[in-house]
């Protein structure tokens, strides 16, 4: 019995000790934000002279009244938002049928497909081909389908879920087979259920890589009403910089909070997509290391 309780209280110090490291680590880890955030809400004047603080010393909204004076960014966020659920709802199942197709051992041409789309991971056409593309041949220019249609499917997003579906067992598919139930069925209502952990590792994947979209708003988009909260946040801060180069090269001097608008829009950038982490965290794990590892 005594080897026993100092067993059991061995492990509870080692747990214990594993608990306060991981604490003091994700401390560490938010520290940067938190100096962001304390940041973007001091004067710029106190930033420069006294440096970054937890709690500002002199409190300012002037950052953020700059950076949501600009009549465009409801209709960014807006846009942003559209892309980010639309496309990432789409992307998931468009990318969701071709990687159950090609984890079916019996389908013959599967090797033939996973090697073209292994393929375009290694070569692409180039900005040159890919822009006559959308805006000759598909016409997406100035149109909002500019930032979802090419971007619907990622390969390496489809190679690891399709990792992901051949840890399924079999077995499953071909019960519901044997019961009259088609392909669409079975992915629907057998293989998504269980694939949940996989399907959300990779529609955050997709989710950021929607939100962060800048590129294709600078190559096809004209439309003040279209471009994207990321795009439209980029010519702000290029606008701020000029300003403060033509005015220091004209020697006036002009107040405009440089770095803590640069912190400002950090925080209206990542601000709203932060948040889906901490409820997807459970799946995301889960989702990477099963879908990396078979058998």
């Amino acid at each position: 019995m005594k080897a026993k309780s100092k067993i059991y209280i061995g492990n509870r110090i080692f747990t214990t000790a594993c608990y306060i490291i991981l604490t003091l680590l994700a401390v560490l880890c938010l520290f940067p934000f938190l100096l962001v955030l304390s940041a973007s809400f001091t004067d710029e004047y106190t930033l420069l002279w006294e440096g970054y603080k937890l709690i500002p010393s002199k409190f300012s909204t002037g950052a953020y009244q700059l950076v949501f004076k600009t009549s465009q960014i409801g209709s960014a966020y807006l846009v942003t938002i559209f892309n980010t659920a639309v496309g990432t709802m789409a992307s998931l199942l468009v990318t969701s049928m071709m990687s159950y197709a090609l984890s079916i051992r019996k389908l013959r041409i599967r090797n033939g497909v996973a090697f073209f789309v292994y393929f375009t991971m290694l070569f692409s056409g180039g900005m040159v081909a890919n822009y006559l593309l959308i805006t000759k041949y598909l016409h997406l220019k100035d149109n909002i389908l500019v930032y979802i249609l090419p971007s619907l499917i990622s390969p390496w997003n489809m190679m690891l879920l399709r990792n992901f579906f051949e840890t399924i067992p079999e077995s499953l598919a071909e019960s519901a087979k044997i019961d009259g139930a088609n392909d669409m069925h079975i992915l629907m209502k057998i293989i998504l259920p269980i694939a949940k952990p996989g399907l959300v590792t990779i529609g955050l994947y997709y989710a950021l890589s929607y939100w962060n979209e800048w590129y294709k708003a600078m190559l096809y988009i004209d439309k003040e009403n279209l471009i994207t909260l990321q795009y439209l946040i980029m010519k702000i801060l290029r606008n701020i910089n000029f300003a403060n180069t033509v005015a220091g090269s004209i020697g006036v001097s002009v107040n405009v909070p440089t770095y803590t608008s640069r912190m400002a829009t950090v925080i209206v950038t990542i601000g709203p997509i932060v948040f889906l982490y901490p409820f997807l965290q459970k799946y995301f794990v889960k989702g990477l290391t099963v879908g990396g590892v078979k058998g």
